[in-house]
């Protein structure tokens, strides 16, 4: 029997879409109610309306990738580690350290996501764990990788998440020592006003943290030497002498960018619905780390606010212009890896990548400046969207002002692709929209396609 057809696995919903059981009954629970209240409060205060398509089931959506993201105060590194315990003896008659006491063991490139604490956005972490067993026993190396997603479902601060994931560790195998290196990356969210002004916007700050027990207290101990020797067949340079400021003491963007500047006082409502979260989800709203949690939150989020945009582009948007008269031979002319930024509107998480269009143009006539297709790709960008509307607004949008024949590509990324269960570390997604002669030409098409670069390569 394979995997669709095993009914006791699987619900049926009236849709004919199949759930895992775990995910049904979530919905019913106060936690999940009082968020989806809360985040209809958030909609509503960017002037949405929470009734229609797309939004409908937003609250829900929210509540669950954000009660999925938090799951770790529930769990126990005990439950966990019990039973994962195994003997595995030492050397006979040799000199030195192997098997269950002392022999270094590392395991490598774990992909984790944690939710900022300061601003409730998701972070990618890439975990390194080692350890020196002792007591003539080792731990199941899958155990190591699942105390670690103990403590990254939790709001996080990088630090902390890996002195957490290191005394648990410490405490639940009991090991001569546990090191633990993250290296992370939280998204830096531009304001619309900062990205009209500078177009090559920085979209990442990095930190990468370290924490150590027993044998690894001492930073400048041998067995760190081994533990970073090994990381570096994994191009990750840490020198021990400069551990110390691998991380900025105040790393999320929020704390310090110009995106916090956004538009006045947060509101009321907004902040008293997010203070609402942070209790359902099991959080201390008081909490000193907490405390401007809502309010950071909430600013940002106010970037999305639609009524607020429709005066940036002055008269560029879809129809005010005549499009542009075409003389003489045409080319297609193309304009690359314009960046965006944008809110996936069925989760409120970022999604952001580039942007290529391509269209016709006489060789006599002014192509359309980049700073104007720029324009036009953040108009549409920060709203509350889906990548293929986001997409077809653009093409539909500069194809008014030609007349016709464009081709865009959307390449992005998806923070929910990272953050929910689906936990898709890597993936990105392309959408296509072709107007006019670029929908019946195939080589018009593939020569346009031919042009945008390998993200490999560091085209964008």
């Amino acid at each position: 029997m394979s995997a669709l057809d095993e009914g006791h696995f699987n619900a049926e919903l009236e849709n004919g879409v199949k759930l895992n059981r775990l995910d049904l009954g979530i919905q019913d629970q106060p936690e999940t109610v009082a968020i989806e209240d809360a985040v209809k409060v958030l909609l509503q205060g960017l002037g949405e309306d929470i009734n229609r398509e797309g939004l409908k089931k937003t609250p829900l959506r929210v509540a669950k990738a954000l009660r999925e993201g938090s799951k770790g105060y529930k769990q126990r590194v005990k439950e966990i580690v019990q039973g994962a315990l195994f003997p595995e003896v030492g050397l006979d008659d040799a000199v030195g350290q192997a098997g269950g006491a002392g022999g270094l063991v590392i395991v490598r490139d774990l992909d984790l996501f944690s939710y900022c604490e300061s601003c409730l956005l998701p972070f990618q972490v890439k975990c390194q764990i080692g350890y020196v067993p002792s007591g003539q026993r080792v731990v199941g190396l899958s155990k190591l990788s699942r105390v670690a997603d103990v403590f990254a479902k939790r709001l996080q601060d990088p630090q902390r998440l890996a002195d957490e994931i290191c005394s648990a560790l410490h405490h639940g195998v009991m090991p001569a020592g546990v090191a633990v290196v993250l290296q992370c990356l939280h998204i830096q969210f531009p304001n619309i006003e900062s990205l009209f002004l500078d177009s090559n916007h920085q979209g990442w700050v990095k930190a990468v943290v370290h924490s150590g027990s027993g044998v690894f207290e001492n930073e400048l101990a041998d067995v760190w030497g081994d533990f970073l020797s090994l990381l570096k067949f994994r191009g990750i340079k840490l020198d021990r002498t400069q551990m110390k400021d691998s991380v900025q003491q105040c790393w999320c963007p929020s704390r310090y960018s110009s995106s916090a500047k956004v538009i006045g006082p947060p509101n009321r409502g907004m902040v008293t619905a997010v203070t609402s979260i942070l209790s359902s989800l099991g959080e201390d709203p008081l909490r000193k780390e907490l405390v401007g949690t809502p309010s950071r939150f909430v600013k940002w989020l106010m970037n999305f606010q639609s009524p607020n945009l429709e005066m940036k582009l002055n008269g560029v948007a879809c129809g005010r212009m005549d499009p542009l008269k075409q003389n003489g031979e045409e080319q297609i002319h193309t304009e690359l890896c314009l960046s965006f930024w944008s809110q996936c509107e069925h989760h409120l998480l970022p999604f952001y990548g580039v942007v290529h269009i391509g269209y016709y143009c006489a060789e006599e006539t002014t192509p359309l400046s980049k700073s104007l297709l720029q324009s036009i790709v953040h108009f549409y960008g920060f709203k509350l969207q889906v990548q293929e509307r986001l997409t077809r607004q653009i093409a539909e949008t500069v194809s008014s002002l030609l007349g016709g024949d464009v081709m865009v590509v959307v390449e992005a990324n998806h923070t929910c692709m990272i953050s929910r269960g689906i936990e898709k570390f890597g993936s990105s997604t392309a959408t296509i929209a072709v107007l006019g002669r670029f929908s019946t030409d195939p080589a018009a098409r593939a020569m346009f396609l031919k042009n945008i670069p390998n993200p490999a390569s560091g085209g964008s």
